[in-house]
């Protein structure tokens, strides 16, 4: 067990950093009409893929030292002239200076997330196969397919908007990634992607379609994508939950643990 320090929290934060800036970047490519943009700022990044997209905003700020005027200067900047709120995930490990000159500022709470660890080993095997169950990486043309699924399998906490697929069809085109699906008795059942940066096994966008639930879907699909992370040589792996959710028990389940809980913070624009 690898235990919680800041070198553990910077490559969990860089990894999920990585992972929206490498989608922005998809999208760039997918649609160059697209508003998109991105810049590094107090040791991390800040994304812009849309007002209301999930992705706007920056990760892995912090972690490099204390903090100076011109960080939080820049951060406004940047959102500001996309006509977009600040919103920053701030790691608890970051300078406490950060969160001193947010709370200056006038950034208010918005929202709490887990942030889950899990090592790998070498020669780690990830669980037997489900019966009835099949999960196999999307095919090049199984775009929309496996976008509506993971998208759909959201729709009870998340409305599935336009900004919502877009970051799907990110994720789909990322070539540090792969994208999975699900079969039960032969019907798609869910999806979910997984990531490799640095050693860091990024698990992300995954769902369960609501009649296909309590099967063991997002175990395999748990498991399948951690066979894949280990083989790209990853010996950790990260994932986000919301404290105390359904996808937190699944996470824990298969050995992942609370590193620890970061705080989302925003500052709206008149």
């Amino acid at each position: 067990m690898q235990f919680m320090d800041l070198d553990l929290a910077h490559r969990a934060e860089q990894a999920e950093a990585s992972a929206a800036r490498a989608c922005a970047e998809a999208l760039r490519r997918l649609r160059p009409e697209f508003p998109m943009d991105m810049e590094e700022i107090a040791g991390g990044i800040a994304v812009f893929a849309g007002v209301d997209s999930p992705i706007t905003q920056a990760i892995g700020v912090g972690l490099d030292g204390p903090a100076n005027d011109s960080d939080f200067e820049r951060l406004e900047t940047f959102f500001r002239g996309h006509n977009a709120p600040t919103a920053v995930e701030l790691c608890p490990l970051a300078d406490p200076s950060f969160y001193e000159g947010f709370g200056k500022r006038g950034y208010r709470l918005t929202e709490v997330s887990n942030v889950l660890v899990r090592d790998m080993k070498a020669d780690e095997q990830f669980g037997p196969a489900v019966h009835g169950l099949i999960v196999r990486q999307a095919a090049a043309g199984e775009e929309k397919l496996w976008t509506l699924t993971v998208a759909q399998g959201f729709a009870e906490h998340f409305p599935v908007t336009e900004s919502i697929l877009s970051v799907m069809q990110g994720f789909f085109h990322r070539a540090d990634a792969r994208c999975f699906l699900a079969f039960a008795d032969r019907e798609v059942a869910g999806g979910g992607a997984v990531a490799a940066h640095e050693g860091v096994g990024g698990l992300f966008g995954a769902s369960t379609l609501p009649n296909f639930r309590r099967r063991g879907v997002q175990a395999a699909l748990v498991n399948t994508r951690l066979a894949w992370a280990r083989a790209q040589k990853c010996d950790i792996a990260v994932t986000i939950t919301q404290p105390g959710s359904a996808s937190q028990r699944n996470m824990e389940r298969a050995s992942f643990r609370v590193a620890y809980t970061r705080t989302k913070l925003v500052r709206e624009w008149s």
